[in-house]
């Protein structure tokens, strides 16, 4: 993870407090700006209704390809994560798996890690 409110492991970035429903605050935005080579972002978490849908719309709206890893994302309701994930596809976001992502980011059998993976 690159932003996380809780994780503060190898892989994260920057530890930020979660007192927005977007996730596009100015320390993230500070982040990807210094990373100008970024263009995608994968979303996950919780209250895909609220949170993942705010964050992605506004990532959207700032020109990033927006990847929401459905099978990775919760609501209160089935109801709500139903709409968010019409409504972010209906925004451009791209709706994948959360095996069709780790694999395509390996890229191919010959990953190092490929057996690993497909655990």
């Amino acid at each position: 993870a690159v932003v996380s409110t809780q994780s503060t492991g190898s892989h994260c970035k920057i530890k930020c407090p979660k007192t927005r429903f977007s996730m596009v605050i100015p320390e993230v935005q500070s982040y990807l700006k210094e990373n100008d080579k970024t263009n995608s972002v994968v979303l996950f978490g919780i209250e895909a209704h609220v949170c993942i849908q705010q964050t992605a719309l506004d990532l959207l709206t700032l020109g990033y390809n927006v990847h929401v890893v459905v099978d990775a994302c919760s609501s209160r309701t089935d109801t709500d994560r139903a709409f968010a994930f019409q409504r972010m596809r209906q925004a451009g976001a791209f709706l994948t798996t959360s095996e069709s992502m780790i694999l395509g980011l390996a890229g191919g059998s010959d990953h190092p890690k490929f057996k690993a993976l497909q655990k």
